[in-house]
């Protein structure tokens, strides 16, 4: 797994070694600064990170000082995914366009019937033809139940219909597709709101999880999106990461993370379904650290 995480960050890496063509048994703190603000930390955080630490950093001191990001103080305070029993268990998936939703929905259903379950799409995004359809191919390739309407039709009665036919064929999990329009359009985050309540009435408690997806080559710049979609839903369950591959920004993770204090659950490394592994907070940091310091 190592290695694919190393694979996925490489053109972080890549820009770090351009940036610090020797590894050091230790940094000062302004080179360390200028090392993770070109991998697109945010420089608030940054400066958190770093402040309690000296002049002269080693690669053990950084180390713990980033694994306290994702574990907090104690072991108590680590961000978990969160488990749930019900079924059907039903996420909700939104972001904006161009994030990778579609195909992200498409590796999910792929990673659920590996671990034997069954599962249906729900086409949500009623706004794009060509995201009816592309759920719809994936439903075919996959051998699932899509349900869907024609464009322009209620992606919330889309929601009722997905989640009732889940109850009625005994389905494990029900992925909801939503339109990804942009996060500052008010009256479009009103319309996601209504999904959550015509979810509640298909099934009480549902969404049972709102997953996030994000498009990593934005690197912190999302952030903004990201606060406005969890502000909107009353809070997110994860965040999946799309497109890190392709991206130097792979810093930006940890941003990510320590704003929105929710899981980062997996990352996305290609174009197909099986392209998607678990996020993986010890080879993520090592993979970074491996780059900048001696091992």
């Amino acid at each position: 797994m190592l290695e694919i995480f190393k694979k996925t960050l490489q053109k972080t890496t890549q820009n770090i070694r351009d940036l610090l063509p020797k590894s050091h048994k230790k940094l000062s703190k302004e080179t360390l600064e200028e090392i993770l603000i070109a991998t697109d930390m945010d420089y608030e955080l940054l400066e958190m990170i770093l402040s309690p630490l000296g002049s002269e950093i080693s690669r053990n001191e950084l180390e713990v000082a980033l694994f306290r990001l994702f574990r907090g103080e104690s072991y108590y305070d680590k961000v978990q995914p969160k488990t749930i029993e019900e079924k059907p268990c039903v996420h909700l998936i939104v972001g904006v366009n161009g994030a990778g939703k579609t195909t992200t929905i498409a590796k999910l259903a792929n990673l659920y019937q590996k671990q034997g379950k069954s599962v249906i799409l729900g086409a949500g995004d009623t706004f794009r033809a060509a995201a009816i359809e592309q759920l719809k191919l994936w439903g075919q390739r996959l051998n699932l139940p899509v349900i869907a309407s024609k464009i322009g039709h209620d992606p919330s009665a889309v929601a009722f219909d997905t989640i009732s036919s889940a109850i009625a064929k005994n389905i494990d999990i029900a992925l909801i597709d939503t339109a990804g329009r942009l996060h500052n359009q008010n009256n479009l985050q009103q319309e996601l709101q209504k999904i959550m309540r015509i979810c509640d009435k298909a099934k009480s408690g549902s969404p049972h999880q709102k997953i996030l997806i994000l498009d990593g080559t934005q690197g912190t710049s999302s952030l903004e999106q990201a606060k406005v979609f969890s502000h909107t839903l009353g809070g997110i369950d994860g965040v999946i990461v799309t497109k890190l591959d392709g991206t130097s920004k792979g810093g930006a993770i940890f941003s990510i993370l320590h704003t929105l204090r929710v899981p980062i659950l997996y990352i996305g490394v290609g174009e197909r379904a099986e392209d998607m592994i678990a996020f993986n907070e010890e080879e993520y940091i090592t993979t970074l650290l491996d780059s900048i310091f001696e091992n």
